[in-house]
C-alpha cells in the first residue's frame, strides 16, 4: 500500500440487495465490507449471491494499483455496473470473484 493509503475487508453482517430497473440482481447476507482510503464502503458479494444471467460480460478493464485488474459486466441501459477482480493482488485475495455493484441497498 502507498503511505496513508489502506484497504480493510472484513466479512458483512447485514443484508445487502441490489436492484436495477425493477430486477434483483444481487441479494446477499454474506458480503464482504471492504473500505478503502478515498472511496465509499463498497460490498462485494460472492457469485453464487448473483444473478449471473441478467449480466453481460463487458470488454472494459481498468487497473487499481492496491486491487489489481478489474473486469466488468453490463445490463442494458446501464454499462459497466458490476466489476470483480479474477485474479486480485495478494493483500485483497479475500475479494477475488465477488462482484460489486455500483448501486447496492443494505438492510
Amino acid at each position: 500500500m502507498a503511505e496513508g493509503h489502506t484497504i480493510t475487508i472484513e466479512q458483512g453482517t447485514r443484508h445487502v440487495r441490489v436492484v436495477h430497473g425493477g430486477q434483483v440482481l444481487a441479494e446477499s447476507d454474506r458480503p464482504l465490507v471492504l473500505r478503502e482510503t478515498g472511496c465509499p464502503v463498497r460490498y462485494y458479494i460472492p457469485p453464487e449471491d448473483v444473478r449471473l444471467e441478467l449480466l453481460t460480460p463487458s470488454d472494459t478493464h481498468t487497473y487499481c494499483p492496491f486491487k489489481g485488474t478489474a473486469s466488468y459486466w453490463s445490463r442494458p441501459g446501464a454499462a459497466d455496473l458490476v466489476w470483480a477482480y479474477p485474479d486480485p493482488k495478494p493483500d485483497v485475495a479475500g475479494i477475488k470473484d465477488h462482484l460489486c455493484f455500483y448501486e447496492a441497498d443494505v438492510s
